[in-house]
Parts: C-alpha cells; sequence; structure tokens
C-alpha cells in the first residue's frame, strides 16, 4: 500500500512541475548542484523575488561552505545567492520559474 501511495504521490509532484514549467524539486536540487540558476518565487509575504543561486561548491566560497550534511525542512531548498554573497532558502511549492543564468 506504502509503494502504491509514493508512485501516486511522484506522479503527482511531476504533473504540477510540468503545469507550472519547472523542474521537479528532485531535478532542481541537482541542477542547483551543477550549476547556477535563476529562481522566481513568491515569498511567504506575496512577494516575487528573482534570485540567482546554487549548490555548487565551484562558486560557494571555501569559508560558507557547509560544514554539516543538514538537511533543510521538508519542502524547503537552501541555496547560496550569489548576489547577496549569503545563504537564503525557499519554500519549492512557491516557485514559478526557473532559467539558466544568463552569462554576458
Amino acid at each position: 500500500m506504502k509503494g502504491e501511495k509514493d508512485m501516486v504521490n511522484t506522479v503527482v509532484t511531476k504533473t504540477v512541475a510540468e503545469m507550472k514549467g519547472i523542474p521537479t524539486q528532485e531535478d532542481l536540487l541537482e541542477q542547483l548542484r551543477k550549476e547556477t540558476l535563476v529562481v522566481t518565487f513568491n515569498k511567504l509575504n506575496g512577494d516575487e523575488r528573482v534570485m540567482t543561486c546554487t549548490k555548487s561548491f565551484d562558486v560557494i566560497p571555501e569559508e560558507h561552505k557547509p560544514k554539516t550534511d543538514k538537511e533543510p525542512k521538508e519542502g524547503n531548498v537552501t541555496v547560496w545567492d550569489t548576489n547577496a554573497k549569503g545563504w537564503r532558502s525557499f519554500r519549492y511549492d512557491r516557485v514559478t520559474k526557473v532559467e539558466e543564468q544568463k552569462i554576458n
């Protein structure tokens, strides 16, 4: 029964991501580990926020790399904001757009 429920959740998750035109949370995390992305999401107060961010250790300064493998709360995505030069987080379910960073 549990396996069936997990399968349904996976299908629903993929369908919602496709409808929004964004990667699933798992795929987003994988992309962020490899590259810098521009993520648009709605903050808790309703304001739209556009953040250039990554989880790539090639980009994060040595002194800011995480010292533990602590997982964020379920549904949260913790990233390095390349413009603010600090750690930030957002709720995956509030993401509205994901784009590759354009390099000039």
